[in-house]
C-alpha cells in the first residue's frame, strides 16, 4: 500500500487519456456522388477529387445516384464505378465492390498501402547504382 496524492494521480492519468485520444488516427470517409449520363469534364474533376482524398489517406464512398428511368440501367452506373476505380488503382484497392442500395449504388475505395512501401525501394535502388559506380 502506497501513500500518494489521489487529486494529483487523477489529473496525470487525465492527462494520459488526452494524449491517447490526440495520437489515436480519425478513419475520414469522403464521399464523391456522380450520376449515370456524367460528361466527360465533370467525370475527370470529380475522379481527381477522389485521388486528392486518397493522397490525403482517407478513405472515399463512390456514389452514383439514379433518377427515374435511370434505375432501368443499373450496368451504366456499375461501369462508371468500375472506371473510377481502374483509374485511381495505383492509389487504392476497392474495399465494397459496387452494391446497389435504393436508388444509389456505392463503392468504398480505401487507400493502398504500396504508397508508402515506393520510397524505400527507390533508396535502395539509388544506393546500389552509387556502390557500383
Amino acid at each position: 500500500c502506497r501513500v500518494m496524492d489521489y487529486g494529483k494521480w487523477k489529473y496525470e492519468q487525465n492527462i494520459k487519456a488526452k494524449e491517447a485520444r490526440r495520437n489515436r488516427s480519425q478513419i475520414v470517409i469522403k464521399e464523391i456522388k456522380y450520376r449515370p449520363k456524367i460528361g466527360p469534364g465533370d467525370y475527370t474533376t470529380k475522379t481527381n477529387h477522389v485521388r486528392r482524398f486518397l493522397e490525403a489517406d482517407d478513405k472515399v464512398k463512390v456514389t452514383i445516384m439514379f433518377r427515374g428511368r435511370e434505375m432501368a440501367h443499373p450496368e451504366l452506373g456499375r461501369n462508371i464505378l468500375e472506371r473510377v476505380a481502374q483509374d485511381v488503382s495505383d492509389l487504392a484497392t476497392v474495399e465494397t465492390k459496387p452494391n446497389l442500395e435504393g436508388r444509389n449504388m456505392t463503392m468504398m475505395l480505401a487507400p493502398s498501402k504500396k504508397k508508402e512501401a515506393r520510397p524505400v525501394s527507390d533508396e535502395g535502388a539509388d544506393g546500389a547504382d552509387a556502390a557500383s559506380a
